[in-house]
């Protein structure tokens, strides 16, 4: 359940917000400009590069990470193939996550490491197997972390992880990870870097507009903006008590629908599934008429669900960025839902670069996430 008065609370809500989730989603536009900065200051502006990679290796724990290999894969597009390593172990606060090169990697290939922890002892194993195969490696961490020392210098290049400007450097993984702005920081630099070998075109004008539009979506998403002027704050009153399916249409959409059930899940314990149009159509569609379609429960008249929590429904939420060609599936997305009774919400954003839009779709999601993490935990029952 959803405490929607909450949503109009801001003292309230910032009361709730213990992990300070509100503060690094309105700083999102300020850790693009330092990591930016962090970027140039390593030397990657300065990178003299004799070609592309012929493969770009991303490894990392956590939400930020697997964002930025999906991000990063996304945006190259067909200019390099884009790998994320998988972690195998058991779990990572014992350090037992290990990451593993593949064979064919070598000096021709580019290994990113986007951590906000940066003390993982797999990932500073797998930097130094790098090394020693010649593969170079660029690595994203906390600047005092022992991944850090394991990389830079001759071992490869780091770029320190940038804070916003009220958060100290001290401030824990935990904290930096939570926070939605966490994955500007780690990916970020990378855009550097990867518009310096050329796979992608993020010159400091792109980004300086990027960080533009993420504060301007702030401003519309504040928790001092009431809900119905507020896309976030609507939409996470519209996701309240569902089974969000993320339908994404446009290169950017994709990453940030994917994205979005990720932190979904992550900050809000909600669960959600996610999609591209026009392949979510076929692969979402029975579950519009199935045992989670609006009015599914056919004796719903009979039972009393006093003591019963409310039954998750399907609703579906469409990302929209530019799709190519002009070429649209929103028209039977919209047919198929309605259809079936499905309410449906919908995001686009406003005109600019792909970066632009991306950014756009990534800041009011994770407001939304945000909104429904602090409504959603401020009605939790406590067991005595």
């Amino acid at each position: 359940m959803l405490d929607e008065t909450l949503l109009d609370a801001p003292d309230a809500l910032a009361l709730a917000d213990r992990r300070g989730l509100l503060r690094g989603a309105a700083e999102a536009g300020a850790r693009v400009r330092t990591a930016a900065r962090h970027a140039a200051e390593a030397g990657i502006s300065d990178l003299r590069p004799e070609g592309r990679p012929r493969a770009v290796l991303v490894a990392g724990p956590g939400t930020a990470a697997a964002g930025v290999a999906d991000l990063v894969g996304s945006l190259a597009g067909a200019s390099a193939p884009v790998i994320r390593l998988q972690p195998t172990g058991v779990a990572a606060a014992a350090g037992a996550l290990r990451w593993a090169l593949p064979g064919w990697a070598g000096s021709v290939d580019l290994l990113l490491i986007p951590t906000t922890d940066g003390s993982e002892p797999g990932l500073a194993l797998l930097a130094e197997q790098a090394y020693r195969r010649g593969i170079t490696v660029v690595a994203v961490a906390p600047r005092t972390s022992p991944l850090s020392e394991a990389v830079n210098g001759s071992r490869g290049l780091l770029v320190p992880m940038a804070t916003a400007p009220f958060e100290s450097a001290e401030e824990t993984s935990d904290d930096l990870a939570a926070g939605p702005s966490a994955l500007w920081a780690l990916f970020t630099p990378l855009l550097v870097l990867l518009d310096r070998v050329g796979l992608l075109d993020a010159p400091q004008e792109t980004l300086e507009k990027v960080a533009d539009r993420l504060d301007r979506t702030a401003e519309r998403c504040g928790p001092a903006i009431a809900t119905y002027s507020n896309p976030a704050k609507t939409l996470a009153a519209e996701l309240a008590d569902s089974l969000p399916l993320i339908w994404t249409e446009g290169a950017a959409a994709g990453p940030a629908g994917r994205r979005f059930a990720a932190v979904l899940a992550e900050l809000a314990g909600l669960p959600a599934l996610a999609a591209e149009l026009p392949e979510a159509l076929p692969a979402h569609g029975v579950l519009l008429a199935g045992a989670y379609a609006a009015g599914a429960d056919p004796d719903d008249f009979f039972r009393d669900r006093v003591d019963e929590p409310q039954a998750l429904r399907a609703r579906v939420v469409l990302l929209r960025d530019r799709p190519a060609g002009g070429l649209t599936a929103a028209p039977a997305a919209r047919e198929l839902a309605l259809g079936h009774e499905t309410a449906i919400s919908e995001l686009e954003p406003e005109e600019g670069s792909e970066l632009e839009a991306l950014a756009e779709l990534l800041a009011v999601t994770d407001f939304a996430a945000v909104y429904l993490s602090l409504a959603s935990a401020a009605i939790t029952p406590h067991t005595p």
